[in-house]
């Protein structure tokens, strides 16, 4: 029998849940998230990322759209590496709310403005802050533009509820 798919919309955070019939219950260590890097490609670690994730199955999905870098009170500052550091933190901020960790994102995907090999250092920097060793994959994309103006980086990402 198929599966039933519901969505929900919260605040921005997009909620996606597959059910259907079960007979086993997941364990914490079911749900871990499962880091794949190839020793026939490049080690992007150093990089701060991973090339790919498994999600084990029957977990829940939780997207969180693009975290900007600016406050709480909506302010934008016009320095790069101070957006991106905000952007970090906000995007704890939606994990926080979901009730996960870091360690439960299986993807990022950033768009930077104007990029140049100058901000990857700054990137890097901020991904392996937040996530340590437990590195997502993760999509860099560069962009002319985002939705606001003053916005010189988003990030979002893919979370794997427990």
């Amino acid at each position: 029998m198929p599966g039933t798919i519901k969505h929900l919309l919260i605040g921005g955070l997009f909620i996606m849940t597959i059910g259907g019939p079960t007979t086993t219950t997941a364990t914490e260590n079911d749900l871990k998230l499962t880091i794949v890097n190839p020793r026939n490609l490049h080690d992007p670690s150093p990089n701060g990322y991973s090339t790919a994730v498994i999600v084990p199955g029957g977990a829940r999905l939780a997207y969180i759209s693009g975290q900007g870098g600016q406050d709480s009170t909506g302010v934008l500052s016009p320095d790069f590496a101070v957006q991106v550091k905000q952007a970090y933190a906000n995007l704890r901020t939606a994990l926080d709310a979901l009730g996960a960790r870091p360690d439960q994102v299986a993807k990022l995907t950033v768009f930077v403005v104007d990029h140049d090999m100058s901000k990857l250092g700054v990137l890097t920097q901020n991904v392996k802050e937040m996530f340590g060793e437990a590195l997502p994959a993760q999509t860099l994309v560069p962009v002319p533009k985002l939705a606001v103006d003053p916005m010189l980086f988003e990030v979002e990402a893919v979370v794997v509820l427990d």
